[in-house]
């Protein structure tokens, strides 16, 4: 099995819809970056399922929001990153999935997962603590309808019939033994922008994913093409000085995940040091790129998107983050091209 990616990677964006303001506010600026990253050449936009608390995520629905975004598109491919399948009833899921990919013209791609806020179980009746078999009761649901298995007793299947979509399942996971069960199941491994880690010289996110990768592709099938898809953060500016608030921003918000894990940062730490263990990349396309080429995960992954998540800017910083990331920094980093030029927009 090849470490490397053998044809051009793919390019996303990603949101989880965090935008100072209204509901609606953070769903129209997450449809107009979406038209914006395709009207760029990005490959995919993707979102995030959170239910109920507004601060860690703006969207409950994502089928609801993806179809909207289906009708404003044509070409760029919508993702789920992810659903959190233990709080869904997974023939549902299968049903909006299909109807998403039939008015999308094949477009979806159905990431799914056992995370979420620990406290939002309760109010699907579940418990936190039994997510994973919830999760592995679900996803053999989700995959015999989406098979085309028949669900009942007189024979009815998924209508409308998506069997396209089992090729374009991801599963979202932080363990080389998770990767193993999703690579044996020939499905996408989805990585997340940040590893768990509890001490400040542990080895970076980037490198904890090198173990899990290696666990995926040892145990896909053969014949079966790996897709592995890095989430990274990164705010992509047009000015050294314009980074230099954000920087701030970024390492304000970040201070909150170093308190949670009460974490001792050594005395005398720099700016950069803090964002590089935060995994946060902000700065010109040069800054950001002298970062990122330190992510040995990048070379070995088939997808990659982008999220400004924990910075979280203003909309009007979304859109030109997205631009500059198509136009400098995605061709200098990947083996990628927009799949549309950048003046076709205008």
């Amino acid at each position: 099995m090849t470490d490397t990616v053998q044809r051009p990677q793919r390019l996303g964006f990603f949101t989880r819809l965090l935008d100072d303001g209204s509901a609606l506010d953070r769903y129209r600026n997450a449809l107009d970056q979406f038209v914006r990253a395709e009207e760029v050449g990005l490959d995919s936009v993707w979102v995030a399922q959170h239910h109920f608390h507004e601060d860690e995520g703006g969207l409950p629905s994502p089928f609801v929001l993806l179809a909207q975004a289906a009708a404003r598109t044509s070409r760029i491919h919508l993702g789920t990153g992810i659903v959190t399948l233990p709080l869904e009833e997974p023939l549902r899921v299968a049903e909006d999935a299909a109807v998403l990919q039939l008015l999308s013209n094949g477009r979806v791609e159905l990431g799914i997962g056992s995370g979420g806020t620990p406290s939002s179980f309760p109010p699907f009746g579940h418990e936190s603590g039994d997510r994973a078999a919830i999760y592995d009761r679900h996803r053999e649901t989700l995959v015999a309808a989406l098979r085309g298995d028949e669900l009942t007793s007189d024979g009815g299947t998924l209508y409308p019939a998506a069997p396209d979509l089992l090729g374009a399942v991801w599963e979202a996971t932080f363990s080389a033994a998770g990767a193993e069960r999703i690579g044996r199941r020939g499905n996408g491994l989805m990585l997340s922008r940040t590893q768990p880690r509890k001490n400040w010289t542990d080895p970076t996110s980037p490198e904890l994913q090198e173990a899990v990768v290696d666990a995926y592709l040892a145990a896909l099938p053969d014949g079966v093409e790996p897709r592995i898809l890095a989430s990274r953060s990164a705010l992509v500016v047009d000015t050294e000085a314009e980074a230099d608030r954000w920087i701030r921003r970024g390492i304000d918000r970040g201070r909150s995940f170093i308190d949670a894990q009460r974490l001792e940062v050594p005395r005398g730490v720099s700016d950069a040091e803090l964002l590089a263990w935060l995994d946060i990349h902000i700065g010109t396309p040069e800054q950001v790129l002298a970062t990122l080429r330190t992510d040995g995960i990048l070379a070995r992954a088939t997808d990659v998107a982008f999220q400004q998540h924990p910075i979280d800017p203003p909309h009007d910083a979304v859109l030109r983050s997205i631009e500059l990331i198509a136009a400098e920094v995605g061709p200098e980093l990947l083996d990628w091209t927009p799949a549309v030029t950048a003046a076709a927009h205008h």
